[in-house]
């Protein structure tokens, strides 16, 4: 008797502790993309022919990067994950502007500074379409002092850049003289360095400093800079100036990526799926308790009850270990119901047959469960090694299901053997019942 009231008191203990880690339920339960809205992004990594051996590193700084760019947007919770060897898989649930997270995102960000050619002669080519060895004519846009941005004359700049972004390792927005936004950026040592010797030997030379092909800005060196301190600026408004400082930050991408699949799932239509996905669970549901009570009787409530708290506990491991619930994630949770209530059936019909045969209340509920118990082992775990393979083989909301599925048939075996025969012990040794009827 003692033994028994003991796992009563433990499945009480397991339902606060799991009530706990679920509610409030808006609080705690993560949802997936289909479920809140958001962007979906398949990248696929443009790896140069003479480096196709190293492409799986690339595309692993790649995505680092990208999970850097990401965390500066302030994503809740973003999913990341690599596919193959040169595609990078994006969820960013729940944000408002897609079109700036596409552009941060892919944006290459080459920071380059290159010395601005002086020189009468090979400018005087360079405009009659002769472009000197060793230099390229890049545009310029500028501000005049109204804000407007205008391009401005190319400038002949050396191909060979003095130093590049790889040596960054701050940068921030600020402000110029004019008031307009620039953006402050630091290098490390290394970097310094090599700021301060191209300074020290360029004084009243023009520095280009360039970006993904584009000249931002191209500034007399008036002194050498020991500080390993500069500033971009020249065509930025705060927003352009805070996406190019995180974009620098996060670092320049390895190779170009190009975006070979996108779905904007707008929070309406998530709503949509909540709304519609709830409805027909609660159908689902409704039906299977009332069938069950209305067959079973008291064994089908607690039938009910015991798959009641399979859900719970569940959804409480989905809200403590902060995994994504989604569309098919619920449908997972549907089927895991159906299943601990087949589970539930097997038992309740072989204690049936053991009553009829003339068996004891107590000697028809322990054949009940030992001869039930293969067939629900065998049934469960035959669907736990399909949901193991949804999980690691799938993608995107397949895994989910499959999540769902794995831990909703595991947590059966617990709910539908441990707490429904405890519960009915429980009730054996209290009401001393000489007869049994389901």
């Amino acid at each position: 008797m003692n033994k028994t009231t003991g796992k009563i008191l433990f499945i009480i203990a397991l339902v606060i502790l799991f009530s706990y880690f679920l509610f409030p339920l808006d609080k705690k339960i993560k949802k997936g993309l289909d479920l809140q809205g958001g962007v979906h992004l398949v990248l696929e990594v443009e790896v140069p022919p003479d480096q196709k051996k190293t492409a799986a590193d690339i595309a692993d700084r790649a995505m680092e990067i990208i999970r850097n760019r990401v965390d500066g947007l302030g994503v809740a919770e973003p999913v990341i994950q690599k596919e193959g060897i040169d595609r990078i898989i994006i969820d960013l649930p729940g944000i408002d502007n897609p079109d700036r997270a596409l552009e941060i995102i892919g944006k290459t960000a080459l920071l380059e500074f290159r010395l601005v050619s002086d020189d009468a002669d090979l400018n005087k080519q360079a405009q009659e379409g002769k472009i000197p060895e060793g230099y390229e004519l890049l545009s310029m846009k500028e501000k005049d002092e109204r804000g407007i941005t205008r391009e401005s004359s190319p400038l002949l700049v050396k191909k060979d850049p003095e130093l590049t972004g790889a040596y960054l390792e701050d940068a921030f927005v600020g402000y110029d003289q004019s008031g307009f936004p620039d953006v402050s950026i630091s290098f490390n040592n290394e970097g310094a360095k090599k700021f301060e010797e191209t300074t020290r030997l360029n004084v009243k030379k023009r520095l280009a400093i360039i970006l993904d092909g584009v000249i931002q800005s191209a500034p007399v060196i008036n002194e050498r800079i020991p500080s390993g301190k500069a500033q971009i600026s020249g065509h930025f408004d705060v927003e352009t100036a805070k996406e190019l400082a995180l974009v620098l930050r996060a670092g320049a991408l390895p190779a170009k990526v190009n975006i070979i699949y996108r779905q904007i799932v707008g929070p309406t239509l998530g709503k949509v799926y909540v709304k519609q996905g709830f409805t027909a669970s609660l159908a689902g549901g409704t039906f299977v308790l009332l069938f069950m009570v209305v067959y079973y009787q008291w064994f089908g409530l607690l039938a009910n009850a015991a798959m009641a708290m399979n859900v719970l506990f569940l959804l409480g491991i989905l809200a403590g270990f902060r995994f994504s619930l989604t569309l098919p994630g619920i449908a997972g949770i549907a089927l895991t119901c159906g299943m601990a209530v087949d589970a539930n059936v097997l038992i309740f019909e072989r204690i049936r047959e053991e009553l009829r045969n003339g068996r004891s209340p107590r000697t028809a509920i322990d054949a009940g469960y030992e001869h039930a118990w293969s067939a629900i082992v065998d049934s469960n775990l035959t669907t736990v090694i399909a949901g193991l393979a949804l999980f690691f083989l799938g993608e995107g909301s397949i895994k989910g299901f499959g999540l769902t599925l794995v831990l909703g048939n595991v947590l059966n075996l617990f709910t539908a053997i441990f707490v429904t025969r405890s519960v009915i012990e429980w009730v054996l040794y209290n009401r001393k019942l000489d007869t049994l009827r389901i």
